[in-house]
């Protein structure tokens, strides 16, 4: 316990705590709306095209978050015109901005001079090395997205559950589908630093598996994801410093050790009480 006590002398380690706290709150409620809503390929589409962007920012010259930023947005928007106006089946327009993504991404790499040394972090996520400046764009971003789905709670539960339901009640859909698209890419950009592009679907996804378990309730699945991806993020953060491993592939690990963990104790809860 000492030691634990004793990282939080060290600058780096307060900024992962600090990292977590702000990626489970951004990822447990955005990752509630994927789920809910069963746009879990959409967002790995973004996920996956944000590489364009960061193989921009690095042949730029500028941060490559801004650049995953800007591509992330753009693509989510694609996805979303080309499904809706464009007529193109979703599943293949995540397929072409996905693929976009990815090409343009290697193809900047290749043809940028000299080695990149951060691009592993952005692949697979080194939350040991967040900034205090990326630490404040979490922060910004974890407030709207709090602010965001408490002003407008209803609204985004009825397009989450009932689309159709939410036209017929003239709510303007089109306008909440292009606005949370944009929050989900800007989730997936700011949380990449955390546990990396191949890993940050799970950050979105498992935590609101585990909460599912214990509720069906939109809210209380917004409350359990935040609490769930918070816990696991720490823990694996923990197990990764100690044990000298990848930080964001332990994250995930133990978030799906946790999911097991949940089940099981449910499973065991039910038996025991029939």
């Amino acid at each position: 316990m000492d030691t634990i006590i004793e990282l939080f002398t060290y600058d780096f380690f307060v900024n992962a705590f600090w990292a977590s706290l702000l990626a489970a709150i951004s990822c447990g409620i955005v990752g509630t709306y994927i789920v809910s809503r069963r746009i879990v390929f959409i967002s790995g589409g973004i996920t996956h095209a944000s590489f364009g962007g960061i193989g921009m920012g690095y042949f730029l010259g500028i941060n490559p978050l801004i650049g995953a930023g800007i591509f992330s947005i753009l693509s989510g928007m694609g996805i979303q015109l080309f499904s809706s106006k464009g007529k193109v089946r979703e599943d293949s327009s995540i397929a072409i901005w996905w693929s976009l993504g990815m090409a343009i991404g290697i193809i900047f790499v290749y043809l940028t001079p000299g080695y990149a040394p951060n691009l592993m972090s952005y692949l697979f996520g080194s939350i040991l090395t967040v900034s205090s400046s990326e630490l404040w764009l979490m922060l910004v971003l974890s407030l709207i997205i709090v602010l965001f789905f408490t002003l407008f709670y209803r609204t985004i539960l009825y397009i989450s559950f009932d689309e159709d339901f939410a036209r017929t009640s003239s709510l303007p859909v089109d306008l909440f589908n292009y606005l949370l698209m944009i929050l989900i890419s800007l989730t997936i950009v700011l949380n990449i630093r955390v546990v990396g592009i191949i890993l940050i679907l799970s950050l979105l996804t498992i935590p609101q598996a585990t909460a599912n378990v214990l509720t069906r309730e939109f809210g209380r699945m917004m409350v359990y994801s935040v609490g769930f991806a918070f816990l696991a993020s720490f823990v694996g953060l923990l197990i990764s410093y100690f044990a000298n491993i990848p930080s964001g592939a332990t994250i995930i690990f133990t978030q799906v050790v946790l999911f097991g963990l949940v089940k099981l104790i449910k499973a065991f809860y039910l038996n025991y009480n029939k």
